[in-house]
């Protein structure tokens, strides 16, 4: 017997009564590239827009091997003891072949996932800058609307793009190790302009002393490249090992979101900005892919690859194009 297909109707209340099932289901819809999908998605999220917002939204990104998928777990069921209802938008990255999700958090956090109190989405990045799903926006809307009042978005990793991560959440973490020398000379100045609190990761046993002295020398930087008057980014220390650190970062979290007028500035900045990357990616689509013959376009393409023409005489080109 063929499964009956999810009305909108039964999507929204799923999502509004905290179904778990119903709103992984709903992810997938918004993640589908099919046409018909994006149009139920739509409807959905028109549907439970007005239940959203009202979660700290907290992004969390981090050096290779710093133990974000640790950190995260731990700290995410400390949330959880304090009252929480918790929802991580893991995003790995994607199969090249496949274009899908190729870590799988949900192996990486089994004891956050398995509580009745998380919900643990791993999605593909699918080549997307930033370190950040297409779809991550519309993701955290809907675990807003099922009742996740903590929202954790781990990035893929450390990059140059990846502090886009930054424009979608409230507080950025960052967490680096405790060998501050080396990570600060790769780390790239962006991402630390960004950051709202760095995090020394692994701070025990014989690194406890190592840990901080890099607290510091990440303080000094964070000083130096940080011009924010409403907040101070702080540099703490935690073990997501020993699982000691999450409550002084608990409560400096709750310190930061004391400062509601900015909290709700950057998130009305935030919104107009997403209406405009969704418009300009959507154009740019419509340019390359349906108002431009395909043809010109390749020649041009080539011309560029090979030499034979700059980047701006070809921009020039294809926007004189459209304009005819």
């Amino acid at each position: 017997m063929k499964k009956k297909s999810l009305t909108k109707d039964d999507y929204v209340k799923g999502i509004l009564d905290g179904n778990k099932t119903i709103l992984a289901q709903a992810i997938t819809l918004i993640e589908s590239q099919k046409a018909e999908h994006q149009v139920l998605a739509q409807e959905i999220l028109d549907e439970i827009y007005p239940f959203t917002g009202n979660s700290k939204r907290i992004g969390i990104s981090g050096t290779p091997g710093v133990g974000k998928s640790t950190f995260i777990e731990g700290f995410g069921k400390y949330c959880i003891e304090q009252g929480s209802k918790v929802a991580v938008l893991a995003v790995d990255p994607s199969s090249h072949v496949s274009q899908g999700s190729i870590l799988g958090d949900k192996t990486r956090m089994q004891e956050l996932a398995s509580h009745e109190k998380a919900f643990i989405r791993p999605s593909p990045s699918r080549g997307q800058l930033g370190g950040i799903g297409q779809k991550t926006r519309e993701a955290m809307l809907l675990c807003e609307a099922a009742g996740f009042d903590k929202i954790l978005i781990e990035t893929v990793g450390v990059g140059q793009s990846e502090i886009l991560v930054a424009s979608m959440v409230d507080c950025f973490f960052l967490l680096l190790g405790p060998s501050a020398g080396d990570e600060l000379q790769g780390i790239k100045r962006g991402i630390m302009e960004v950051a709202d609190l760095v995090i020394v990761n692994k701070a025990d046993g014989p690194m406890q002393e190592l840990a901080k002295v890099a607290q510091h020398e990440y303080q000094r930087a964070v000083k130096i490249l940080r011009n924010d008057e409403s907040w101070e980014p702080k540099v703490l220390l935690a073990s997501a090992l020993k699982k000691t650190g999450f409550a002084e970062i608990y409560g400096t979290l709750n310190q930061f979101f004391l400062r509601k007028n900015e909290v709700t500035q950057k998130r009305q900045k935030q919104k107009t900005q997403w209406m405009w990357d969704l418009t300009f990616h959507r154009l740019s689509n419509y340019l390359k892919n349906e108002k431009l013959d395909a043809k010109f376009v390749e020649q041009v393409e080539a011309k560029v690859t090979h030499s034979q023409l700059t980047p701006t005489r070809a921009h020039e080109l294809l926007w004189q194009a459209f304009l005819k």
